[in-house]
């Protein structure tokens, strides 16, 4: 079991940063990938980035690319989403998650998931 904690979501003005904090406790050598899944009100929950714990690769859905930053340090078992130029279309509940897969019917979803950190991006 892996326990994942988020913490460091906010309110914010559009073009302003936040950074998301994703604390991991309990079997985390067992985990592949960690990642930040997003979901707004009305949408489904999105995938947003990707670390692969072992070589450090990193994915990012095109809408964040070039503004969010998934980094790991693994001393302290967190992961964190460094967010810049925010906009208001990245209004959602952030999730952070472990060990990432791809779903059958198309889409990502992860066997461990956080509670979940609100961020609100106003114009």
């Amino acid at each position: 079991q892996v326990q994942l904690v988020e913490s460091g979501g906010g309110s914010v003005q559009a073009g302003g940063s936040l950074r998301l904090s994703c604390a991991a406790s309990g079997y985390i050598a067992g985990t592949n990938s960690m990642g930040w899944f997003r979901q707004a009100p009305g949408k489904e929950r999105e995938r947003v980035a990707i670390i692969y714990t072992t070589s450090g690769g990193t994915y990012y859905d095109d809408s964040v690319k070039g503004r969010f930053t998934i980094s790991q340090d693994n001393a302290k078992n967190t992961v964190y989403l460094q967010m810049t130029s925010l906009k208001p279309e990245d209004t959602a509940m952030y999730y952070c998650a472990a060990d990432l897969f791809p779903r059958r019917a198309g889409g990502w979803t992860a066997k461990y998931w956080g509670q979940g950190t609100q961020v609100i991006v106003s114009s």
